[in-house]
């Protein structure tokens, strides 16, 4: 399977938390540039937080926002400020899903907004058990929340005279994020607030971007961390092409992961942690010295390497051997539960559903976006005071990965785009700047393997990075448990600026 074939139904949620449907449900006709017109929505609310009871106000608003390149567009957004405190130096975190590009529904009330959808642990639930609740992890009891649609999704719209796809770029995209939150700091009188950030997949990318920029501008906003969730940035190292030899040493540990809650190895007692920190241990030594061997590999150690392989991850060592020991995230989602003809799902891979139905491209946790989507639009009229919901779009205008400006070149997200060097700039010029990495061990689309080599490659101060696991997938948010160790991680993040 070439890196094409793998990445297109990845790039759907590779870089959103949307995966499949994000793109599938592409704004009708060109509804994303017809404008909205919204007075701000103020609404007061209380609720318990961090184990804190507060009153907190929401504002759902569209501030104008131009570059210096004269592109401009009306950006919407939800915030949240906790009330009674002095606001003017209290943390404030801008969160936006990826893409590229969608709205930020999910990060919303997927898991870290003061309301959440509560899925039940069992993947197997109906979606009628799914219900929009308290959400008792939200961090809002440490820093207000922001959250932010771009361009041509959401309630955001271009103005006339710019296009859609004049913000359809890493860098446009990241400008219009930067512009957003000094109109956002002006408006709301936080010029001294310190700022941070949480992207989700391909809003991984737009952090970094977002960090060079601010790195360069010799008035920047005050950046003091970042949390970078399902991360996209080093894509081209863990990309799937068959040569890659890296990348399936990459995807191990989340193929270790996803057999061990299926059932389909030996756990022996092991924990999930357990299974996944043996199976990453070999898998940097034994495995990737085998791939490196290739054709020089002797047979006896082949198959000694085939049988490990079928202890990590169910599928049979014959099939390894068959397939010069190397297996896709793709293909294992298809090979591992081939037997009850069933597939694992992207997002999450925790969720399965029959072959037949699932027509080879949909996703069997694409039903955590349909839940997402669908009491969002009631939590805005209902919680929000919101009443044009219809104008809220949950698509995306981005007609494909090569309608989109990677870095200049158009050969897409697989060039070696140094995205991690805005991060290090950053960095560089903040010594308090803080960095935390995330993502779920059920994610099939960015990996534990591709967090950790960011991480220990990318280099950064190791001392200000913290590299995080979830016991969830893409939208790890979306189990109760991560939803709380997220919270406390931002909670974390803040507190140490």
């Amino acid at each position: 399977m070439n890196r094409t074939a793998i990445f297109l139904p990845m790039a759907l949620a590779l870089l959103a938390a949307t995966a499949l449907p994000a793109m599938a449900q592409n704004a009708p006709g060109k509804a994303f540039e017809q404008p909205v017109n919204m007075a701000p929505a103020v609404t007061r609310h209380k609720g318990e937080f961090g184990g804190q009871k507060l009153r907190y106000t929401a504002t759902v608003e569209s501030l104008p926002v131009r570059l210096a390149s004269g592109e401009s567009a009306n950006v919407g957004s939800f915030t949240y400020t906790r009330d009674g405190v002095d606001a003017a130096k209290r943390p404030v975190m801008f969160l936006f899903n990826g893409g590229p590009i969608t709205p930020s529904l999910y990060v919303h009330v997927g898991g870290i907004g003061p309301k959440r959808v509560a899925f039940p642990d069992d993947v197997k639930a109906p979606p009628s058990t799914f219900r929009l609740v308290d959400n008792l992890h939200s961090p809002l009891d440490v820093v207000d929340l922001v959250f932010v649609d771009p361009a041509s999704t959401g309630f955001s719209r271009v103005d006339h005279g710019t296009k859609p796809a004049d913000f359809f770029s890493n860098r446009q995209d990241a400008a219009q994020f930067v512009a957003f939150i000094r109109a956002w700091q002006k408006r709301h009188g936080r010029e001294k607030s310190p700022v941070h950030l949480f992207g989700e997949s391909y809003g991984t990318h737009r952090v970094a971007e977002i960090a060079a920029q601010v790195a360069a501008d010799p008035d920047p906003i005050p950046l003091a961390g970042i949390f970078a969730y399902g991360q996209a940035i080093n894509v081209v190292e863990w990309s799937q092409r068959p040569a890659n030899i890296i990348s399936y040493v990459a995807s191990l540990p989340t193929i270790a992961a996803t057999g061990w809650f299926h059932g389909k190895v030996d756990r022996k007692g092991r924990s999930v942690e357990q299974f996944i920190a043996e199976a990453s241990a070999w898998g940097e030594g034994p495995y990737l010295t085998a791939l490196y061997q290739g054709a020089a590999l002797p047979e006896a150690a082949r198959r000694e390497i085939a049988g490990k392989l079928e202890g990590y991850s169910g599928i049979p060592a014959d099939w390894y051997l068959a397939h010069d020991l190397r297996i896709t995230k793709e293909q294992y989602r298809v090979e591992l539960l081939k037997a009850d003809r069933r597939i694992l799902g992207q997002l999450d891979a925790r969720y399965t559903a029959p072959i037949a139905d699932a027509g080879g491209a949909q996703d069997p946790s694409g039903v955590i976006v349909e839940a997402v989507q669908s009491h969002f639009r009631t939590y805005l009229q209902r919680d929000l005071g919101v009443q044009n919901v219809d104008a809220y779009l949950t698509g995306s205008p981005v007609g494909g990965m090569r309608a989109w400006d990677w870095g200049g070149t158009g050969a897409g997200p697989f060039a070696d785009w140094p995205y991690h060097r805005g991060l290090v700039e950053w960095m560089g010029k903040n010594p308090k700047a803080r960095l935390v990495v995330g993502n779920g061990y059920f994610d099939t689309l960015t990996t534990l393997g591709g967090a950790e080599l960011l991480v220990n490659q990318a280099g950064f101060d190791r001392d200000r990075v913290s590299l995080r696991y979830y016991d969830g997938g893409h939208m790890g948010y979306s189990v109760d448990a991560v939803a709380k160790q997220i919270g406390d991680d931002i909670r974390a993040l803040v507190r140490a600026d």
